[in-house]
């Protein structure tokens, strides 16, 4: 599985590449503007992302902006529903507005910090990622 952490804190970035390292290979973006940069240059380069675990507050860009972007250039690319890039939001800030607007943008999930790593083995098991 080709996996992207999109995450400002370094502490988060470190965690989340160690727990999700070993289903595939991950790279990290600190930003959302990155991040996107990243996406388009997978998708262009024939190995896309399968996966994006993507904080909502970030600098440059938050969660949200960058979501919206992904999925504008997926439609612009012609992408099938099937070929989205799946996206799971995860946030210190629980609540039903943000994992509301979030699901809104197309996430696929929406997890509270801190991770929970066995919930989120189940959630990766649920979107047939593992």
């Amino acid at each position: 599985m080709n996996i992207l952490i999109v995450e400002d804190d370094f502490v988060s970035r470190k965690f989340m590449t160690k727990f999700l390292s070993k289903y595939g290979t991950c790279q990290t973006a600190e930003d959302g503007e990155l991040a996107i940069n990243m996406y388009k240059e997978a998708v262009k380069s024939g190995k896309p992302f399968d996966l994006i675990c993507m904080d909502i507050l970030m600098p440059k860009l938050d969660g949200y902006e960058t979501l919206e972007q992904i999925r504008k250039f997926e439609e612009e690319q012609g992408f099938a529903r099937q070929q989205e890039v799946k996206v799971i939001m995860t946030s210190g800030m629980d609540t039903s507005t943000n994992a509301m607007k979030a699901f809104e943008l197309g996430c696929v999930a929406y997890t509270s910090k801190p991770i929970d790593i066995v919930q989120f083995d189940n959630l990766l098991q649920e979107l047939h990622l593992i």
